[in-house]
């Protein structure tokens, strides 16, 4: 490799193809979705540049010293630290595999941050401050049946079962398939977006200079609309309303299942439809629902304002007579 004197080596410029095929292969292999993947391979990348060395001729103490440099020098916050120390475990417990006991020393404190949610109002003035119809459809839809950033761009004609009001949801996080309900206002909106480009598998075709239209006007597009139009728009219209929280596409789907608790929606089904593998991860939500704590007060009163045997005397102590 040649490198001019006193130019830092490119990100990656220890990382070979050939070594970075194997890894991607073993994750694709082992049904990591395309974000984990990508955030996998990403911390063995970082690995290689700060050992200055191939992944496969890392030492167990670079992983050591790595580590302490993302927690100390750059600040990773927990999330980030997961992935990377995933990546790394993954490469090196499946790929190039290594007998260290720096993977059971390796412990991250789980600091649980309570996500942002937005109330019904809230929800509904972002969306509506779209300024094409689909990026008001994809946010609406991504809402309005809880769906990851993916899920939503991922939806196709044939998913939308209209006669049952269902969508199946069979690209998500884990591979893990499943029925949402699709509200009629949703369904209704999405048949008038898909007028609009008559694709024959994408709800939210791709639309840029390189996907054009045919002569009859059906969308040509070979994927889906892209995670950079739409995060790009959330970041926009957040930007404008500034309600003083970070909003993201996923801001949504919290919003979501918030607004289902509100809603007296059992937790067990609002864990069916978003997906979660635990009951743990749902419960999140009770700390969200403003309705919740606020009604908390009345719903006390109303079921312990009145002592057993308490007549209707309102100058009665509020209990029987014989204890008077």
């Amino acid at each position: 490799m040649t490198q001019s004197f006193g130019q830092a080596p490119a990100l990656g410029a220890y990382f070979p193809e050939d070594l970075r095929q194997k890894p991607s292969e073993d994750l694709q292999l082992s049904g990591m979705a395309k974000r984990t993947h990508d955030g996998y391979i990403r911390a063995i990348r970082q690995l290689s540049d700060f050992a200055k060395c191939s992944p496969d001729q890392v030492t167990e103490n670079h992983v050591r010293q790595f580590f302490l440099h993302l927690k100390n020098d750059r600040g990773f916050a927990y999330g980030s630290l997961r992935v990377a120390l995933s990546g790394v475990k993954f490469f090196f417990t499946r790929t190039c595999k290594r007998d260290w006991d720096i993977f059971s020393m390796l412990k991250l404190q789980n600091i649980t941050a309570l996500p942002e949610v937005l109330t019904i109002s809230q929800t509904h003035e972002l969306i509506g401050q779209a300024n094409t119809l689909r990026i008001y459809a994809y946010f609406w839809t991504a809402y309005s049946m809880g769906l990851r950033l993916n899920e939503a761009l991922h939806l196709q004609t044939t998913d939308l079962q209209s006669q049952r009001g269902f969508a199946h949801i069979h690209r998500g996080k884990g591979a893990k398939d499943r029925y949402v309900p699709l509200p009629e206002s949703t369904l209704k909106l999405l048949r008038a977006y898909w007028l609009t480009h008559h694709h024959d598998t994408w709800i939210f075709p791709a639309v840029s200079p390189g996907y054009c239209f045919d002569i009859h006007g059906k969308s040509k597009a070979e994927r889906p609309m892209s995670e950079t139009t739409v995060q790009g728009a959330m970041k926009q219209i957040a930007k404008k309303l500034n309600f003083g929280k970070k909003i993201t596409i996923h801001t949504l789907r919290h919003s979501y299942a918030t607004h289902l608790l509100e809603a007296g929606v059992g937790l067990k089904v609002i864990q069916k439809y978003m997906g979660h593998s635990s009951l743990q991860t749902t419960l999140v939500y009770l700390h969200l629902t403003e309705d919740a704590e606020a009604n908390a007060r009345g719903a006390i009163d109303g079921l312990f304002g009145k002592l057993p045997g308490d007549d209707d005397d309102p100058d009665a102590l509020g209990c029987p007579a014989r204890l008077k």
